[in-house]
């Protein structure tokens, strides 16, 4: 269990912060970098869920899970697998919760026809959101993927923020009419 009584420690005023290992990087390492940015994926979907509630209890139940998945692929991200005992077990993501994505991902597909143009980010408030929701796990993406370059992570955090993108669009799309109200390109209209 969490507790935190004090928010505020002092210890990274010298631009560092500690990692679940205890080890202390400064505060724009690639690794805090990554599961920062996974973080703010977690706040996107937070505005995602201002617009799904009532609405969407389908779409919003699966982005409940969703963050709570992203808490733990901070979790991952933020304890390097080392292999010295860190005296307790570290958290991390696992196929299951990739295949949870999956399935979701194939529920709503299956209600959608296929496109023939890409997609603009608009339309309705909540597929906007997922749209942006979807360019900030990219951006996570890009970071886990040029850490795992530098340094060992977890494969299934990798696996997971793919598919996780994957699914902004095509619950985006969903929340759009099930593709009706999408906004589409069109190559060269201003031209």
């Amino acid at each position: 269990m969490v507790v935190l009584n004090k928010i505020y420690t002092k210890t990274g005023d010298d631009g560092t912060t500690a990692l679940g290992s205890g080890e202390r990087r400064p505060k724009h390492d690639l690794r805090v970098e990554s599961y920062g940015t996974v973080d703010e994926t977690n706040a996107v979907v937070g505005l995602v869920r201002l617009h799904t509630g009532h609405a969407y209890p389908e779409i919003d139940a699966v982005l409940n899970r969703i963050q709570n998945d992203l808490f733990d692929l901070g979790a991952d991200l933020a304890t390097p697998e080392t292999g010295q005992d860190l005296g307790y077990e570290p958290l991390r993501i696992v196929d299951s919760q990739v295949e949870a994505i999956e399935a979701a991902i194939d529920r709503l597909n299956s209600e959608l026809s296929p496109l023939r143009s890409f997609v603009l980010p608009g339309g309705s408030p909540a597929a906007t959101y997922l749209h942006l929701a979807r360019t900030v796990a990219r951006r996570a993406e890009r970071l886990m993927t040029e850490l795992a370059g530098q340094e060992t992570i977890n494969p299934a955090a990798i696996r997971y923020m793919n598919r996780l993108s994957d699914f902004f669009f095509v619950a985006s799309r969903y929340l759009n009419g099930k593709g009706e109200s999408d906004v589409l390109w069109v190559p060269g209209k201003n031209r």
